[in-house]
């Protein structure tokens, strides 16, 4: 072997950086502390620890502990902020509204064709959009398609969330990971990628992805049937007629709910054509009077025939000629959303009835469905991709659908639209045009799309607020501030060492697929965003090392971060995906890791190919 390849004993504080680094894989993985929990932990033990045993460098200094904070102003962390805010203004403005609504009408000719174009749609949208708002705007489109079809959504919903995912990878905007590993690539020193310059090895490997999506999955994907769907019949509102000489007939209010076991639930009182009776115990009810009940069809039928009464909608008595239709009480599907304001809040907290008007029945979350009534549940906290079976109002779900706080599952109405989606629209393809053309970094003109979008009216300060997210904001910086600990204790060069000492036998192509493969194994169990900022400095170490052009290796550590295809909770819109489908977790595994073996194979050959790694 030679003496360059040598494995040297690592310093203490290279171990202690190293044994930090394991701990914080091992709890991002942990689905019970946040990872907001797991990455200000990471961060507070690099400021304790270097604040207690200081580190000097061989320049003789000793390590700045306040430089664990640059990640809070990080180019980077800005940019991903920015982005967000700006792909909030255009769900808010229904400035994506078109695209679904032409969707939804390709889907009524063509099926089959209409899958394939949403795919494509989905992944082109991506590149340039946060994933999260094409997947909250394609759902409804999909799942409305299913309900008026018959289908199960099975087959189409897992390929449109992954389809975007394959979108995302191909342009330096296109995820918060492609951001990190550009700007963490630049800062040592790898000369800086352009928003496209990595978008043809993409693009040729998603043809082949696109296909597979597109012909196989639909094929080997369990039906599936959506969470909560028909787990409570819909509710109605009708009249109960007192019948002369039936049971209900002469007897108290108290009387009537004490035959039904106190079930129902009367409403009003009317007493001849518009006379409103108080709904108080001894209120005696007389032949003519008719009860307003709201409940299931089942029920309303029970409680004709026990009171003795003729079940009446309007003026016209129930019969086949006069089935019931819904009243103004219904149920629905609610998914909480990236940015949602009951996103990591306790039920009890959550005051559905009083700040939206609607009723909790049950929560479905990770393939678990709760009742709302169950033991405890208050206690509960609510996370992205759960989804909410609530009963409300007509008017009470429509506020909230236009609201933007929580996706309405069952897409029946359309998307909001005002007169400023153009202004989101043109701001955001600006902001775009503006880094494609070097003409600003994307950090500065996102963030000055931003406040035009603001000032213009399309976005309100605090949408804008709650469409940064904490647990984002966290695990960039404490990731970066962990990358910064590998670089300067030697850590960094201490892996790419023993990476390169196992594979010193291999071409440099098989080992730039062997680093993309761990890359892409970590992203699915623990965040894509610590994958990718920890593994950038250690594949600048290995390039460096083997003597290879350092560009496709930080390639192979962007790609494989993307790769997050194999389990629902590598990525959040996998999550929103899962419980909107009612999928399994071996779904993800039965369709993901095939998926990502195309990519992983495609891409390795191509950046082999591109950069002659012979």
């Amino acid at each position: 072997m030679p003496t360059d390849l040598l494995i040297h004993a690592p310093q203490p504080h290279t171990i202690g950086v190293l044994v930090l680094t394991l701990v914080a894989l091992v709890l991002f993985t942990r689905e019970n502390i946040s990872l907001e929990t797991s990455s200000f932990f990471v961060l507070c033990m690099l400021v304790i620890g270097f604040q207690i045993f200081p580190y000097q460098q061989s320049d003789g200094g000793f390590f700045p502990v306040s430089s664990f904070f640059l990640g809070f102003g990080n180019e980077a962390l800005v940019a991903v902020c920015a982005l967000m805010i700006a792909g909030q203004a255009l769900v808010r403005t229904g400035a994506t509204e078109p695209v679904g609504r032409f969707l939804a009408k390709m889907w009524g000719i063509s099926p089959s064709l209409s899958l394939l174009i949403t795919l494509i749609v989905g992944a082109v949208l991506s590149s340039f959009i946060n994933n999260t708002p094409i997947v909250v705007l394609l759902l409804p489109v999909l799942i409305n398609v299913s309900l008026k079809t018959g289908q199960s959504p099975s087959g189409t919903l897992m390929p449109m969330g992954l389809a975007t995912l394959l979108g995302g990878m191909s342009t330096t905007i296109g995820t918060s990971t492609n951001l990190l590993v550009v700007k963490v690539a630049e800062g040592l020193g790898v000369p800086e990628f352009g928003m496209f310059d990595f978008a043809l090895p993409v693009i040729m490997a998603s043809v082949l992805a696109i296909l597979y999506l597109w012909l196989v999955v639909p094929r080997i994907i369990p039906e599936r049937l959506p969470p909560l769907r028909d787990t409570s019949p819909r509710v109605f509102t009708a009249e109960l007629k007192i019948n002369e000489g039936s049971f209900a007939d002469n007897k108290t209010l108290a009387d009537i709910r004490d035959k039904l076991d106190g079930k129902i639930s009367i409403s009003r009182i009317v007493r001849g054509d518009n006379l409103s009776i108080a709904t108080l115990p001894d209120v005696v009810i007389h032949a003519g009077d008719r009860l307003v009940v709201t409940d299931t069809p089942d029920n309303l039928r029970e409680y004709e025939v026990e009171l003795g009464a003729s079940l009446y909608t309007g003026r016209k008595q129930v019969g086949e000629s006069n089935p019931l239709s819904a009243g103004d009480q219904s149920i629905a599907e609610l998914v909480i959303t990236s940015g949602s304001l009951l996103d990591r809040v306790r039920v009890g907290d959550a005051r559905l009835e009083t700040k939206f008007g609607l009723t909790l029945l049950a929560i479905h979350s990770h393939g678990k469905e709760t009742s709302a009534m169950s033991k405890g549940v208050n206690d509960r906290v609510i996370h992205q991709g759960d989804v909410l079976l609530v009963q409300g109002s007509n008017e009470a779900i429509k506020a909230v659908k236009k609201s933007g706080s929580l996706l309405l599952l069952d897409g029946g109405e359309e998307l909001p639209h005002t007169e400023k989606a153009p202004i989101a629209l043109a701001v955001m393809a600006a902001v775009v045009a503006l880094a494609a053309f070097n003409i600003m970094p994307i950090a500065v003109s996102a963030t000055v799309g931003c406040f035009v979008l603001i000032a213009t009216g399309c976005l309100r300060w605090h949408d804008a607020t709650r469409a940064l997210s904490t647990q984002v904001v966290l695990i960039i910086v404490a990731s970066l501030a962990l990358g910064s600990a590998l670089m300067a204790t030697g850590g960094a060069d201490f892996l790419a060492n023993v990476f390169v000492v196992t594979t010193h036998a291999l071409a440099p192509g098989m080992v730039l697929g062997i680093l993309m493969l761990v890359m892409a194994i970590l992203t699915n169990v623990v965040s894509n965003n610590a994958t990718a900022v920890i593994g950038t400095p250690i594949a600048v170490s290995i390039a460096q090392r083997m003597g290879m052009p350092v560009e496709p290796f930080v390639l192979a550590v962007l790609f494989g971060a993307n790769l997050s295809y194999a389990t629902p909770m590598a990525y959040k819109t996998n999550l929103l995906v899962m419980n909107a489908g009612g999928y399994k977790f071996n779904d993800f595994v039965r369709v993901g890791i095939p998926l990502a073996l195309i990519m992983w194979l495609s891409l390795t050959g191509l950046l082999t190919w591109i950069y002659q790694l012979y």
